[in-house]
């Protein structure tokens, strides 16, 4: 059987459509346009492309992007006052700070002082606890995205198996939170996780989102799976062997393709959201 394959960029684009038309009439109503600020904190290419990206998102709905780039030596008091300042500001509704950032920065803490409100990348310790309570709050924007692809494609979670391998505190975990608030029943392997292949082998849903290349290997994975893959690492390859396994999956994610469009459509559908709240 040739697996259905779970097409992220065309997901996106649908969804872009949607927020483009949200967009124009909020503006025409409010007079006001949804604002993103992105903090970057040094020079990382990677980081700065991904800034990139995120900002033409904002652009192509006909939202705004507020572009703030920090020198490598700023210092985490630096960083907290800046991240308060888009706090106060009212005319942004949206903030992200664009992991990694220099080591001297204490991350968490700074993550951490993101308002509630606009915490859009759903990165902060409270939007982690509210949404895995099942109260309102915005989920890290790559889980969410991977949920958001699933009910594109009306896959069914309740009852399932889901094997999460990675517990980053973006991704694996609340990755995990989100699949069991849909009533799957979730395994959360690791690092420290003895007899991986066992576990895999049991998944009806396998999530890859451990950040390294095809560390998960096709032939651990039974057939009719659901594979999603949420790595990606030089020369378009993710975090599970995936080649062998659109015959044998039921459903998966390409990469690239898949789950990546759908992290940048994820934050600006919440930051549309965040702008919809705070401008009526």
């Amino acid at each position: 059987m040739a697996a259905l394959v779970l097409d992220g960029k065309q997901c996106a684009k649908e969804t872009e459509e949607r927020l483009a038309k949200q967009v124009a009439e909020l503006k025409d109503r409010t007079g006001g346009t949804p604002i993103l600020a992105t903090i970057l904190v040094g020079a990382d290419p990677a980081s700065a492309t991904y800034v990139k990206m995120k900002g033409n998102a904002c652009r192509r709905v006909g939202m705004d992007s507020l572009a703030i780039e920090l020198p490598e030596t700023t210092t985490t008091e630096e960083l907290l006052a800046k991240i308060d300042e888009l706090n106060n500001n009212a005319d942004v509704h949206g903030i992200l700070l664009q992991h990694p950032v220099p080591e001297q920065i204490n991350e968490r803490a700074c993550f951490d002082a993101i308002a509630a409100h606009k915490d859009v990348d759903g990165v902060t310790c409270l939007g982690f606890g509210r949404m895995a309570m099942k109260e309102p709050a915005y989920g890290a924007a790559t889980p969410a995205g991977v949920m958001r692809l699933l009910e594109a494609y009306d896959i069914e979670l309740e009852g399932k198996h889901a094997v999460v391998v990675g517990r980053s505190p973006i991704l694996g975990k609340p990755m995990a939170m989100m699949m069991l608030n849909a009533n799957a029943t979730v395994t959360m392997c690791h690092s420290r996780t003895q007899n991986l292949a066992d576990i895999v082998k049991q998944a009806d849903i396998i999530v890859g989102a451990v950040g390294k290349p095809e560390l998960i290997k096709a032939d651990w994975i039974k057939d009719g799976a659901i594979v999603v893959d949420a790595g990606y690492h030089p020369g378009g390859i993710g975090d599970i062997e995936l080649a062998p396994l659109y015959e044998r999956a039921s459903a998966i994610t390409p990469v690239p393709g898949g789950v990546g469009p759908m992290t940048i459509n994820t934050l600006i559908l919440q930051t549309l959201e965040s702008g919809l709240k705070q401008l009526g």
